[in-house]
């Protein structure tokens, strides 16, 4: 009986039927041949069969695809399954590197900082956490000896802290050597970018020159003996607001030559205690340096302003060379103060009334 349930049984069944019927009717015919029968039955017959034939393709097509699309959903299984594995180890990895930070050890804290900094390059989607995880660690209150602004220029060279103040500041270094290293170059094209918030942070040679960075926070930051960030890209806003103004800060110079802001750079109160060179600096969006202090040399050769530009109340008692390469229609310049006794290459649009207390006040010439 399951012979006849069959669907090639079937289709034997129809084949010889159509077959018989089609040849015995025109065997009817006096003007056909039985050659002439037999073809076209047997061409009826197996029109059938190629029916039957199709049929049976197409119905092996949708076999293989839903195979195919049930073996395309098993392998999206188990890439989630993989993908979830990883990320749970990647999970415990950037928990137990965090905990580790806390480690009275030094050199535990350094390979954390490393274990934290791999885990960026293989998980780039853990890039920005492990910034904020390495800003957040130089975010930590820190002393040393040698930031004591009573000390004059050789004592501080030669004052050395205690072994876990030495200690602690390798580890400082390292953090500021990877965060550096985790920043896209300026010049990467569709490169990602990262914001650094670094408030309050007590940062020694603070480097990141060359680097492209999203938005950026150095208020009230210490940035101790140097300060380069030459070459960078800025593609947020950009607040120093205060920097380098709190007791204690060791001297250090602010070099930012041929860097670009896209958007805000907020200077405002920053004090800049040796030389400061902005020179090729491109300011695309609005920029302060409203009460900034310079107490030394100031170059701003070439400089690009194209937003709006204030100097409200800013000092510079050094060398000066305010000569921008190009400025906004309107400056803001009241009470913006010069030595006397210095060298100050100022715009020609820009001229200095003499002051009593030995300072020059710039000003923008009228007509």
């Amino acid at each position: 009986m399951k012979l006849w349930r069959s669907p090639l049984a079937w289709t034997f069944f129809a084949s010889v039927v159509l077959l018989l019927g089609v040849g015995g009717w025109l065997l009817t015919d006096p003007a056909t041949s039985r050659s002439d029968a037999l073809k076209t039955g047997g061409l009826a017959g197996g029109a059938i069969v190629a029916l039957y034939a199709l049929w049976l393709n197409d119905r092996r097509r949708r076999v293989e695809e839903r195979r195919q699309d049930i073996e395309r959903q098993r392998h999206e299984l188990e890439s989630q399954r993989a993908e979830q594995d990883r990320s749970r180890v990647a999970d415990e990895r950037f928990a137990k590197a965090v905990e580790l930070l806390g480690h009275a050890a030094d050199q535990v804290r350094v390979g954390a900082l490393h274990a934290l900094a791999g885990l960026a390059r293989s998980r780039p989607d853990y890039t920005q956490t492990v910034l904020d995880v390495l800003c957040s660690y130089l975010r930590r209150p820190f002393e040393h000896p040698r930031y004591d602004k009573q000390l004059d220029r050789k004592e501080r060279d030669g004052t050395r802290g205690t072994p876990e103040q030495e200690q602690e500041l390798q580890v400082r270094l390292t953090a500021q050597r990877l965060v550096r290293e985790l920043l896209p170059p300026a010049d990467a094209p569709d490169a990602p970018d990262y914001d650094l918030d670094l408030t309050g942070a007590v940062v020694e040679y603070l480097d990141f020159s060359g680097r492209r960075i999203g938005g950026m926070l150095l208020r009230y930051a210490a940035l101790h003996s140097s300060t380069n960030l030459s070459g960078c890209r800025f593609t947020g806003s950009v607040y120093f607001t205060a920097a380098g103004t709190d007791a204690g800060r060791l001297i250090g110079y602010f070099r930012c030559r041929g860097a670009v802001f896209e958007r805000h750079a907020w200077f405002s109160g920053t004090h800049f205690a040796e030389l400061t060179d902005f020179t090729d600096t491109t300011f695309a969006g609005p920029t302060t340096f409203k009460d900034a202090r310079f107490d030394n040399d100031a170059l701003f050769t070439g400089v690009k302003v194209t937003g709006s530009l204030d100097l409200r109340r800013a000092c510079f008692r050094g060398q000066t060379d305010l000569r921008f390469g190009v400025l906004p229609e309107s400056v803001s310049l009241y009470n913006t103060l010069v030595r006397a006794e210095k060298d100050v290459q100022l715009p020609g649009v820009w001229g200095v009334e003499e002051r009593r207390d030995g300072e020059r006040r710039i000003v923008a010439k009228v007509g």
